[in-house]
Parts: C-alpha cells; sequence; structure tokens
C-alpha cells in the first residue's frame, strides 16, 4: 500500500461551506487513513484541498489570465510582446489529483460514517473528479480515464498494465456525462449556504456544459477539418451533435426550472444589480463558486487591477479592460455598440461629462468594467489622457505626468490615465475591471488581500444554454427567445424579436465576460483563429479609449470632453490563434511514461 494510503496530510482548506467554516479545517497531524475516514471533520478537511487544487484557466489568483483574449489587456509597465497563443495554454494534466480522488472515494465507503453521509462526499469527490477530467479534456481532447481504480505498482510488474491509451473525444465527454447523473442522487438538493461546494445542481450545470461543448464541437469541427486524429482523441462526428444539444438542453431546463437558484434582480440599478449579481455572497443566482475568506485565505486580484484613485496600497492597474469589450455591449435601443465618438465627417463629438458618452449603454456594462464618469466604492472615476487645447486656431494635444496640474489647464493626465508611458501600475486603456473586484478599501492592499470569490456556475448560464441548444435543435423561436431576453430583460435593453448563433455569441461575450467562458467558446465555436487571425482586424487587435479635457476659454467647447479611439500601445501585436490552438500539444514527457499516448494534431 503507498504512503498515501496509508497516511493523509490534512492542509488548510481553500474553499468554504458557509457557517459550517470549511475554509478554516486545519490539522497539523499525519495520522492513519481508518482513523482519518472515521472523522467527518477530517474527511472535510480532506475534502476541501481537493476543492482547493482547481485554479485553471482564467482565475483570480492569476491576473495576467485576463489579457491574454479580447477582453483585456496588461497595463503596467513596458508593452507586452505576446503574438501566439502557446501550445500549452491553460493546460492541465493531473492524473495525481484524479489518485487522490479514487482513494478518497474509496476510503469514504470503507469508513464507519452514516450512509447519507458517505453518499454525499461520495458525490461531491465524483464531482471534483468529473470537473477534472472536463478541464483536461476541454484542452487536449480525448484523455486517459481510469475510472474508481487505485493502481499500485511493484517491483517486476510490467507496466503496461498501468498505461492507458487515450479515450475518444467523444467517450470522454460520455464519461463526464455519465458521472454527473450517477451522482446527482448522492448528492444534496439543496442550496448551499454559499455556492462554494458540489450539490445536484452543480452536478446537473456541468453535465449541461460538457454537453453542450461535445455537441458544438461535432457540428462545427467541420470549419477546421484538419483538426482531428485518426483515432478520434480529437474530433467528435457530426451525427452525434444533435443527441449531445439534446442533453444539454434537458440538463439546462431541469437547473432552470426545478432548481432553488434564480436570476438575481433586487436592485433596481440594472448597472448595480448585474455586479451584485455575479460579485455579491449573497446572490441567489451563484450555483457554484471558488471561495475565499478572511483572514487566511484571500487573493490579489482586486489589488493588482483597481484603478489608481481608489487603491489601497502601491499596486494598480496590472491588467485593465480593452475598448473592444466595452463596445461589444450594446445601447439600450441599438444593437450597434459602437461608442459615438466623431461624427460623419470625422470630427469629434463634444460632451459635457465624461460619463456622456457611455448614457444608455447595457447596464452590464456598469457591472462590468469602470468607465470614465462611473463610480466605485462611492468615488467617481474619471480617466483624462490629457488636455486638448487651442494655439493659433490650431488644435494641440498635451499630456503629463498622472496627477499633476500645469497652469492654466490645471489637471493635465488624470491620476487614473490613460498614458502610453512605461510606467508600473498606471492605466494604459481608459478602463479598469470591475467584475469580481472588491470594493473594501482594504481588500487591495499586499498584506490583506480580498476574498471576493470566482463563480464557475451560474443560473443565468442555464438560460443561455436552453437557448443555444434550443437554437440548434430547431426549436420554435418564441421558445429561444424566452431564454434569451430573460436576460436581456433582467439588464435592462431591448428584447430580440428573432435569434441567430451569432446572437448568442454576441450575448455569452457580454454577460460573462472575466468569467472563463470566452476562450472555451471561441474554441467550441470553431471561430477562434477567425477572429484572432493575427491580422490588424478589429478583433485581433487591442484598442483602448483616451478622454481628453478641452481647455478653450471664451469658446463654446471649454470644459467639454472628446474621446479618441486608438490601439492599445502596449500591445505590441494582434492575437494570433493558430488551427493547433485548438488543442494543447501532449508533453513528450506524457508519451514517455506512457507509450500508448497518441500525439494532437499539428505536433
Amino acid at each position: 500500500m503507498n504512503k498515501f494510503c496509508k497516511y493523509i496530510f490534512l492542509i488548510t482548506a481553500v474553499v468554504t461551506a458557509g457557517c459550517s467554516k470549511f475554509l478554516e479545517r486545519e490539522s497539523q497531524s499525519i495520522l492513519p487513513e481508518e482513523q482519518v475516514y472515521s472523522d467527518e471533520k477530517m474527511v472535510l478537511a480532506v475534502l476541501a484541498n481537493y476543492y482547493g487544487r482547481m485554479d485553471w484557466g482564467q482565475h483570480l489568483g492569476d491576473p495576467g489570465s485576463f489579457a491574454l483574449l479580447d477582453e483585456a489587456a496588461f497595463s503596467s509597465g513596458g508593452p507586452n510582446n505576446m503574438q501566439n497563443y502557446g501550445d500549452e495554454l491553460w493546460r492541465v494534466y493531473d492524473y495525481t489529483l484524479i489518485r487522490n480522488l479514487n482513494e478518497f472515494v474509496r476510503g469514504v465507503k470503507g469508513s464507519s460514517l452514516s450512509d447519507n453521509i458517505k453518499n454525499n462526499y461520495e458525490g461531491e469527490a465524483r464531482f471534483i473528479r468529473a470537473w477534472v477530467y472536463f478541464t483536461m479534456l476541454k484542452g487536449l481532447g480525448g484523455i486517459p480515464i481510469v475510472g474508481d481504480e487505485v493502481f499500485e505498482y511493484t517491483s517486476g510488474m510490467d507496466p503496461a498494465s498501468l498505461q492507458f491509451p487515450r479515450s475518444t473525444e467523444q467517450a470522454s465527454y460520455e464519461y463526464i456525462i455519465a458521472e454527473c447523473d450517477a451522482i446527482t442522487d448522492l448528492l444534496s438538493a439543496d442550496r448551499n449556504i454559499n455556492s462554494a461546494r458540489a450539490n445536484k445542481w452543480v452536478a446537473l450545470a456541468l453535465k449541461a456544459r460538457a454537453a453542450l461543448y461535445a455537441a458544438s464541437i461535432a457540428k462545427y469541427n467541420s470549419k477546421t477539418p484538419d483538426v482531428k486524429t485518426a483515432g478520434a482523441e480529437v474530433g467528435i462526428p457530426a451525427s452525434e451533435a444533435a443527441r449531445f444539444y439534446q442533453i444539454a438542453y434537458d440538463a439546462a431546463l431541469q437547473i432552470v426550472n426545478e432548481s432553488p437558484y434564480s436570476l438575481y434582480n433586487k436592485n433596481a440599478d440594472k448597472g448595480r444589480n448585474f455586479y451584485e449579481a455575479v460579485s455579491s455572497k449573497t446572490s441567489d443566482e451563484v450555483i457554484w463558486a471558488r471561495d475565499y475568506i478572511y483572514p487566511g485565505q484571500t487573493h490579489g486580484f482586486t489589488n493588482n487591477v483597481v484603478a489608481s484613485s481608489v487603491r489601497g496600497d502601491i499596486d494598480a492597474n496590472i491588467v485593465t479592460p480593452i475598448l473592444n469589450l466595452v463596445e461589444d455591449f450594446e445601447y439600450i435601443n441599438d444593437r450597434n455598440g459602437a461608442l459615438k465618438l466623431t461624427d460623419s465627417e470625422g470630427n469629434f463629438i463634444y460632451y459635457n461629462n465624461p460619463a456622456d458618452v457611455f448614457a444608455n449603454k447595457d447596464p452590464r456594462l456598469y457591472g462590468t468594467v469602470i468607465y470614465s464618469g462611473a463610480d466605485f466604492g462611492g468615488t467617481a472615476i474619471t480617466y483624462q489622457a490629457g488636455i486638448r487645447y487651442l494655439e493659433g486656431g490650431e488644435w494641440r494635444t498635451r499630456t503629463g505626468v498622472p496627477g499633476e496640474a500645469a497652469s492654466p489647464y490645471g489637471i493635465v493626465t488624470g491620476q487614473d490615465g490613460p498614458t502610453t508611458s512605461n510606467d508600473q501600475y498606471v492605466n494604459k486603456t481608459g478602463f479598469n475591471i470591475r467584475k469580481f473586484v472588491d470594493e473594501n478599501r482594504d481588500a487591495s492592499t499586499r498584506g490583506r488581500g480580498s476574498d471576493m470569490w470566482f463563480v464557475r456556475f451560474r443560473y443565468a448560464e442555464f438560460l443561455m444554454i436552453a437557448a443555444e441548444a434550443a437554437l440548434e435543435l430547431n426549436k420554435a423561436q418564441d421558445e429561444i427567445l424566452g431564454y434569451i431576453n430573460r436576460l436581456r430583460e433582467r439588464a435592462g435593453i431591448q428584447p430580440l424579436t428573432v435569434v441567430t448563433l451569432q446572437d448568442i455569441m454576441q450575448e455569452r461575450r457580454v454577460e460573462f465576460a472575466f468569467e472563463n467562458h470566452r476562450f472555451w467558446d471561441v474554441k467550441r465555436w470553431r471561430v477562434a483563429h477567425e477572429l484572432w487571425n493575427g491580422q490588424d482586424t478589429p478583433t485581433a487587435t487591442h484598442y483602448a479609449l483616451f478622454p481628453y479635457k478641452v481647455y478653450a476659454p471664451e469658446t463654446e467647447y471649454h470644459n467639454k470632453w472628446v474621446f479618441e479611439k486608438r490601439k492599445a500601445s502596449h500591445t505590441l501585436y494582434p492575437r494570433y490563434f493558430r488551427y493547433q490552438n485548438y488543442y494543447n500539444f501532449i508533453d513528450q514527457g506524457w508519451i514517455n511514461s506512457n507509450p500508448k499516448l497518441v500525439r494532437n494534431p499539428y505536433q
């Protein structure tokens, strides 16, 4: 028996379960396995450790992960020279955690705990295992599935018996879906106090999302015909699309119609309501989140991305949103979200106040991004890149050190920028992130950090999955509209009268910004290579917004504002997503250990 089977370290957990203080569970002991599984508190401590080992993709512990796509850019310091997406980006291959979970399931099943308690812990561990497989699968394609086995190697054993080939991509998705089905009856149907742990609805949520991904790949992989392997480790037959869409549709509607969750709609202010829906731990919309608790379990996301004028420490603006995302938020009564910066002849439009250019935008923009004139934590944020002034009948531009005044203009460049300098902690795009940013100023200090959670599943996603699956299954438009317009009504924007796949893409883009959906969405639809084509195109190039205050006494323009759209100075190259980026490369070290693994396309 291996060392893990004899002894288990009980370490500080990193997720919460409300009043049970899940996060605070800790032991300094190394205990025999039978003693661990006879004590529910110890079992919970081990399980909590597993929940905390799953920070993959975009997450709050890695602010830079939010600057790699078309949502935000690196702002602090010098320019970023990223050109291509790496072959290992967000790659996960964690069979150590799979093994630990299998050992846990075995230990819990053989324990003296009551059947109800054992069932729930088994269900949680199997959910975590399914989530690990799903995370590996969406990056790598088909993966080795080892089931419940806990393999032991003894001297002289043929290692081939421990080497598993990759399952097909289809079979890997089917395994995850089957596991979610199997554990729904093991898990509680009650809503968790603060959504940190898996319940029946979390398992159904994974089932719906996994089935939607499988269906999309089956339908749209024909757009990238060379992205496949001979053994179907990559690629799902198009004939399977409808079946997977139906699974996604059914699971999503079960959550929509039967779960204890609902769209958050408690604040009459639509923008503020959207921020609270995602970022407030009282939200009845959040089904599952990576949670934190102060003290002891915090992160530096707020500290790293907060605006300069409201920061609590030296850090700020490490990553800031780009204009591309801002303009994808529609106007309340106009689906074209491009900001109105110039008139038909190319002349600047003059605004009385910096917030006026954003008037009547989709209120979800307020809940996602801090823009000029918006408040944060009760403080108005005003971005000012410089001064536009008249000299000799010609318009000129002056910039300065952020926050410093110069006669006769007053403040030239605002404390919150933006600038094109290489200074650290200075905004370069004209926006800051609001979603998942803690309004408690102390949370933006290095010593304290924030305990803001990161949402993984929320009710809105399953309205969108129901809408997308219904569209692909050729359901009636009235039904599809019913799902998507619930989100648009909650947001406070005009309802749609017909839904296309492009509408689905657009709605997911703005509803789930910064929630680790964008990368996986554009991959499953097989449009990533079209959006991020490495060329100087509107979707591959990062853009910034530079506001200028007008200094022109005795003219009608004095103290008004103009806005310039420009390429983001610190994103040197357009984003370039190649066909080979649809799946991570298989590491040669893995192949050396397991020669049954086959490489992915383009390796």
